[in-house]
């Protein structure tokens, strides 16, 4: 083929975390999500339309063997960002939960196109960016 068949969107967002316990604690506790699927490896948890994924670092460096086939080795090192969708009008309610759960806001953009991110770190020192519609020409 001369081009690449069509792509639809990011189906799951995969974190490393040293403690997965303390991590599941941010983002059940703070963010208010709901593990669909968790072992003492990872937790899945259910977004709208995509899944976010913590993995324990380390303990995913050797196949997964189930029983529809395996999923090859991964795992992940450094301080990454993905951001989360919220509504304009969300964006201060937002702020008032971060604070009142003591998470400091690192970062704050008001975009030219009218979207508006805040910028927080979870317990691992990834970036999370809570950002409401006008950012890109797609969102």
């Amino acid at each position: 083929m001369s081009t690449a068949p069509p792509l639809g969107s990011v189906v799951e967002t995969g974190l490393y975390v040293e403690d997965l316990d303390h991590a599941a604690g941010f983002y059940e506790g703070v963010l208010g999500l709901s593990p669909m699927l968790a072992d003492e490896r990872f937790r899945a948890y259910p977004l709208a339309g995509t899944v976010l994924l913590l993995f324990k670092r380390g303990t995913a460096l050797e196949t997964i063997h189930l029983p529809g086939g395996t999923i090859p080795p991964h795992d992940g090192a450094g301080r990454l960002h993905f951001a989360l969708s919220v509504a304009a009008s969300d964006i201060e309610p937002w702020r008032a939960h971060l604070a009142h759960h003591g998470v400091a806001i690192e970062g704050e953009t008001r975009w030219p196109k009218g979207g508006h991110s805040l910028y927080v770190r979870d317990p691992d020192g990834h970036l999370l960016e809570l950002v409401s519609p006008g950012v890109w020409s797609n969102y």
